[in-house]
C-alpha cells in the first residue's frame, strides 16, 4: 500500500518538474511608453501558449518573459508584441495595429511612463 501511495504522489509532481526543466527567460526591447502600453504588451504575451510570466518595465521599455521553450519561441513572443502595435527588438510594429493604438501609445509620442 505504501508503494502505491508513493507512486501516486510522484506521479503528481513529475509533470511539473519536467515543465520547469524547459523554462527559459528572455528580455525584449519594446517601444512601450505608458501604463496602457504595459497592459497591452503583457496581455498579448500572456495569451501566448507556454508563457508563464510577462512583465514590462515602462521606464526601460524592456519586457521580461518566462516561458516554456517547448511550447513557444522568442520569435513568436516578439511577433505577439509587434501584433499589438509595438516594436519588439528587431521586429517592427505591425502598421495596422499601430493605427489602433491611443495617440499616447504610438512610438515617438511625448507621453511617458506615468500617463
Amino acid at each position: 500500500m505504501k508503494k502505491i501511495i508513493i507512486l501516486a504522489v510522484l506521479g503528481m509532481f513529475l509533470p511539473s518538474i519536467s515543465t520547469y526543466a524547459q523554462e527559459a527567460e528572455i528580455i525584449i526591447k519594446t517601444t512601450a511608453q505608458c501604463g496602457t502600453c504595459k497592459k497591452n504588451i503583457e496581455k498579448a504575451l500572456m495569451m501566448e501558449k507556454g508563457v508563464r510570466f510577462a512583465e514590462l518595465d515602462v521606464k526601460t521599455q524592456n519586457a521580461k518573459v518566462i516561458y516554456n521553450s517547448k511550447k513557444t519561441t522568442p520569435e513568436t513572443l516578439r511577433k505577439a508584441i509587434s501584433g499589438v502595435g509595438y516594436d519588439a527588438d528587431e521586429i517592427p510594429a505591425d502598421v495596422a495595429a499601430v493605427e489602433k493604438l491611443k495617440p499616447c501609445c504610438k512610438k515617438g509620442s511625448p507621453c511617458r511612463a506615468g500617463d
